[in-house]
């Protein structure tokens, strides 16, 4: 049977380190099965016991975003990451674990993605939602607007876009693409639309769109193959359009 090397970037903030784990290689194996095998044997390839490695996971099917980290330095769903096409497309007998470096390291490969949801709660990702309890029929929706807020509604918010967008690290305040894609669903929506000029604000405010280098790493490596990059350009848009709204509104002395 043929073996593979895991080589895993360990340890917590300010103190990380490189173990190899040596693997046998099974037929349809991905990361999280790797890493399952690790921590059913924690033996690293000096043969020493080792602690388990730590990671996160949950559905297993690339839903939930939860699995997420660098995988020969590109960001990846673990569940969802082969062993055998990784070896074959590097070339090689090992492969390279890491976690996101945009965000403060817990321990391992799990990382603290609380930013992401504070930027959402910012845009006010959610829609304002009136007689929900009502039986009546909801708003109509156009099958053209329909077909792009499903793309939009299947982000996992797992960071894959943000950590490969060069303006979006530990010490900058971009939203980054994940975000606005969110605030172009919900400003879609007949109840998410209250909230619009609100959500444009937040666009134009710090880590706003104007924080964009528009490098599209993101369309690149989003799992869900989003168009990240129209999103962008389409608030963009909406943006400009509200900017010179409320630089008219504000200069008119009869408003």
């Amino acid at each position: 049977m043929k073996s593979f090397t895991l080589q895993i970037l360990r340890g917590t903030e300010g103190n990380q380190f490189l173990e190899e784990f040596e693997l046998e290689l099974t037929p349809l194996m991905n990361v999280i099965t790797a890493l399952m095998e690790i921590q059913r044997r924690p033996i690293n390839k000096k043969g020493e016991l080792t602690t388990p490695v730590v990671w996160e996971q949950a559905c297993l099917e690339e839903v939930c975003g939860s699995c997420s980290m660098l995988i020969n330095g590109i960001p990846r769903q673990s569940c969802t990451a082969m062993i055998q096409p990784i070896l074959e497309e590097s070339g090689s007998d090992t492969i390279y674990l890491a976690p996101f470096n945009s965000y403060p390291l817990i321990r391992d490969l799990v990382i603290d993605r609380s930013r992401i949801f504070q930027d959402l709660k910012r845009i006010q990702g959610w829609s304002e939602v009136d007689g929900s309890r009502s039986k009546d029929f909801g708003p109509k929706i156009l099958p053209k607007n329909q077909e792009v807020m499903y793309e939009l509604s299947t982000c996992m918010s797992c960071g894959c876009c943000l950590v490969a967008c060069p303006n979006y690290t530990k010490t900058t305040q971009f939203v980054g693409a994940a975000v606005v894609g969110q605030a172009r669903l919900f400003n879609l929506h007949p109840h998410g639309k209250s909230n619009k000029e609100e959500r444009l604000d937040s666009l134009m405010g710090k880590g706003g769109l104007h924080e964009c280098s528009k490098a599209q790493n993101c369309v690149q490596v989003c799992p869900k193959k989003i168009d990240l990059v129209e999103a962008i350009a389409e608030m963009g848009g909406q943006v400009t359009v509200h900017a010179v709204k409320e630089f008219f509104g504000s200069n008119n002395p009869e408003e």
